[in-house]
């Protein structure tokens, strides 16, 4: 009976993260990742949490529980980075992320003696690289992703530059945040507890704003000032590390720098390629083949192994090969202009331009449509929304293609939400 009693907490709290668009397919290896790090009282408390931010005193109510206790339990939970806590009109607001981009990564950027980080890593390899379903859900379902690549700024020509808008540089997000903070690159340090880590540098994971204050605030990241977080970026150009943040215009929470051979998002990006896990820039390498010699150095950089050498189709020299781009796999990060002594790879705008959603609000709303949960956002805990919040929502929609709109009219099949969306366009 108690083995069930454990088994339903962490059941429920699987539930609670599967209600988020972000979710995390139920598995034993799940099971075991949350019993790591929840403990079985945690894990009833957190399942139990809505959606949206919450006060200690929404917690209070929720749990039944007086405020102090309450309070007490919150703050253990945000020293460990299952909770992120921020100050919001003066008031202490807390909020579950999802698993990724989440307490999954912060549970390994920093190290801890308080859980077994070498047995977490080989947990977090097997449900992440080997089992897949987790990986799939996360970054194929849907048009709209988590993340999303920046250009690598030194590659573009001054006519580029004129392409490039503030949002889509990582140069602009570090120098924007209203506070930076650094940890350690969950996947290399996973990688290295299983014995596969390459020796791209580490402590280089960048978060932002409120969540860097968050996670500074307890010690998970470092508090770093925007001097050193520019530094940080050179050095990851310089490990040929692709710029891959989150697919929001404003208040970016994360920048990782990664490399092709540890990191989920690229590993991602070459498993599922076909179904566009990973939102590109709005460049394409493009090669001029007079000047390419077949070096192979774009080859080897690339993490998404979307260049290859061809044939130069040269009578004179049949062996000769030159570098092609294959558009359809490319992220455009530009790590191959770098790596090309000859200079003979150049960005050139795409011919469609990528769309990236406002903020993370606005990028939840879409994904939670694109995936069929939208009622969790709009239902939250069982309970309507404040009417403030309830509009929040259905202004997002609003603003969205008729088609989506009519995929969340079909989802939560509100009559209030159908004549709303009719009376926009009528």
């Amino acid at each position: 009976m108690a083995h069930n009693t454990i088994r339903s907490s962490y059941d429920k709290l699987t539930q609670r993260l599967n209600r988020f668009p972000q979710g995390a397919p139920p598995s034993e290896l799940l099971f075991k990742i949350l019993k790591m790090l929840f403990s079985q009282k945690e894990a009833e408390l957190v399942s139990l949490m809505p959606i949206k931010p919450f006060t200690a005193k929404k917690a209070s109510r929720i749990w039944k529980m007086d405020i102090t206790n309450t309070k007490k339990i919150l703050d253990t939970l945000a020293d460990r980075a299952i909770l992120v806590d921020i100050e919001q009109n003066g008031e202490t607001v807390y909020t579950l992320p999802p698993p990724m981009a989440g307490f999954f990564e912060f549970s390994m950027m920093r190290l801890r003696n308080d859980i077994d980080q070498k047995v977490l890593a080989e947990l977090f390899y097997e449900y992440l690289n080997v089992e897949e379903d987790f990986i799939r859900e996360l970054f194929t379902r849907g048009e709209t992703q988590l993340g999303r690549t920046f250009v690598q700024e030194p590659a573009l020509s001054n006519e580029n530059t004129l392409y490039v808008l503030d949002y889509e540089r990582a140069t602009e997000v570090i120098k924007t945040a209203t506070h930076i903070g650094v940890g350690i690159c969950y996947c290399r340090h996973k990688m290295e507890h299983i014995g596969k880590a390459c020796d791209a540098p580490q402590d280089i994971c960048m978060t932002f704003n409120n969540v860097a204050d968050s996670l500074t605030r307890h010690e998970v990241a470092r508090k770093i000032d925007e001097v050193e977080c520019l530094d940080l970026l050179q050095i990851a150009y310089e490990h040929n590390l692709v710029q891959f943040g989150e697919n929001a215009r404003n208040n970016v929470s994360f920048i990782c720098n990664c490399c092709g051979c540890c990191c989920e998002a690229m590993i991602t990006a070459r498993r599922f390629a076909i179904l566009n896990p990973i939102h590109t820039t709005n460049f394409l390498p493009s090669i001029n083949t007079e000047t390419c010699n077949g070096c192979g150095k774009c080859v080897s950089v690339c993490p998404v192994e979307a260049m290859t050498l061809i044939s130069a189709n040269d009578t004179d020299n049949p062996n000769k090969k030159i570098a092609k781009v294959d558009e359809d796999l490319c992220l455009g990060c530009a790590v191959c202009v770098r790596a090309c002594s000859k200079q003979s790879i150049i960005l050139k705008p795409r011919d469609k331009r990528v769309l990236t959603p406002l903020n993370g609000v606005h990028r939840a709303v879409v994904m939670a449509i694109e995936r069929g949960k939208l009622q969790n956002l709009i239902f939250d805990n069982q309970v309507l929304w404040s009417h403030r919040a309830l509009a929040g929502v259905l202004g997002v929609i609003l603003k969205m293609p008729p088609i989506k709109q009519i995929l969340a009219s079909r989802q939560i099949k509100s009559r209030y939400l159908e004549n709303l969306i009719s009376k926009h366009y009528h």
